[in-house]
């Protein structure tokens, strides 16, 4: 069995495109959220070897739901994947605890290269 992946996104495409990326790489996806309250529910019940998560959710942000996984100290890898860029904003997520940080649009080959990297 594969490393076990819980996928954050509000976009059903998004999520998609991930879970195809990391299916072929061998990675069990585990469940998917598409908000923020959902996210951090099924992270602290399934405790995902892995967590990808979107920046811009529509009832939280994803550095918000950084720091709570962090405060309940799971131990999940988290790879931010964002349409936000910014500098700072990459900074502060790492800061609080990201493994990695992915800037949307990306190549599944570049999310599996960022993933194996930090796995």
């Amino acid at each position: 069995m594969g490393k076990k992946v819980l996928i954050v996104d509000d976009s059903l495409y998004m999520r998609s495109i991930i879970k195809d990326a990391l299916e072929s790489e061998g990675y069990d996806i585990i469940g998917q959220a598409s908000n923020g309250v959902e996210a951090i529910d099924l992270a602290l019940d399934s405790e995902p070897d892995l967590i990808t998560l979107d920046n811009i959710l529509p009832d939280m942000l994803g550095l918000d739901i950084l720091k709570t996984l962090k405060e309940e100290e799971l131990e999940s890898k988290i790879i931010m994947i964002s349409a936000v860029g910014q500098q700072s904003v990459v900074d502060e997520g790492m800061n609080l605890g990201l493994d990695s940080y992915l800037v949307k649009p990306f190549t599944p080959e570049q999310l599996t290269e960022a993933i194996n990297q930090i796995m």
